[in-house]
């Protein structure tokens, strides 16, 4: 084996440590136990908080895992696996409520695309996969965040795309709770103006929203009165807790 890299693997050695030991340890504690003076193992600490895998007590001056690296453990799950097992149901949602199909997973604050099924018509259509889509701004976005342990609502402006969009942290922040409440999320023109989407999650065999899946399509065919369509609402529903059954095997 080639030569190792000495500061990754003390960074390394000090994220098993906060992994396995106590909650929270203090800089005598990981010294002792790594074998490393004081100094340079404060070196490896602030980098390690600079990217997020380690916090520090600002109290107590004790460290323990940060959000970043836990939310990075938490989405273990493969989006090939994820894909493959949500290909069936993404073609039967499309099939029943006749629109397109979107399948996402959260991706550095955005929603990356890593399926999309055409509307099944003749009419002219643009496949996404790979786009990044905002997170505040469509029913995928919004059901990952309502979801994602790790995450909140900034304070905000955030972007607007339409006179619809919701641009304070406070109106996300209620958004996400209704979401949370029903189970699904929808988005009626805050996007695209004359669009609509409906999304629900996709959980893990612990329960963890690792992916999304939804319809996007045109507001008179998916809204009615303003609000999502509750048939298409169901057939979205019903497509999520189908994956999530199969995930869970």
């Amino acid at each position: 084996m080639g030569e190792t890299i000495q500061s990754v693997e003390r960074a390394a050695g000090i994220l098993r440590l906060l992994a396995s030991g106590p909650r929270e340890l203090g800089v005598a504690e990981l010294a002792r136990a790594m074998g490393l003076p004081k100094g340079t193992l404060h070196g490896i600490l602030r980098t390690l908080v600079h990217v997020g895998f380690v916090e520090q007590d600002p109290t107590t001056g004790r460290y323990r895992l940060g959000g970043t690296l836990l939310h990075l453990g938490s989405s273990y799950l493969d989006v090939n696996e994820l894909r493959a097992r949500s290909l069936n149901w993404a073609d039967a949602l499309a099939a029943r409520s006749r629109e397109s199909v979107w399948i996402g997973t959260p991706h550095e604050g955005e929603v990356l695309v890593v399926h999309h099924v055409f509307r099944p018509d003749d009419s002219m259509q643009v496949l996404q996969v790979g786009s990044l889509l905002p997170a505040h701004a469509t029913a995928l976005g919004k059901v990952l965040l309502a979801y994602d342990p790790y995450g909140e609502a900034g304070p905000g402006p955030l972007p607007a795309f339409t006179a619809r969009t919701l641009v304070t942290g406070d109106d996300l922040a209620k958004e996400l709770e209704l979401v949370r409440g029903r189970g699904w999320a929808g988005e009626v023109e805050e996007l695209v103006e004359g669009e609509v989407s409906i999304a629900a999650p996709i959980r893990d065999r612990r329960g963890l929203a690792v992916g999304a899946i939804g319809v996007r399509g045109a507001v008179e065919r998916l809204a009615d009165g303003g609000e999502p369509r509750k048939e298409v609402v169901s057939y979205v529903r019903d497509a999520a807790r189908a994956i999530t059954r199969d995930l869970g095997r």
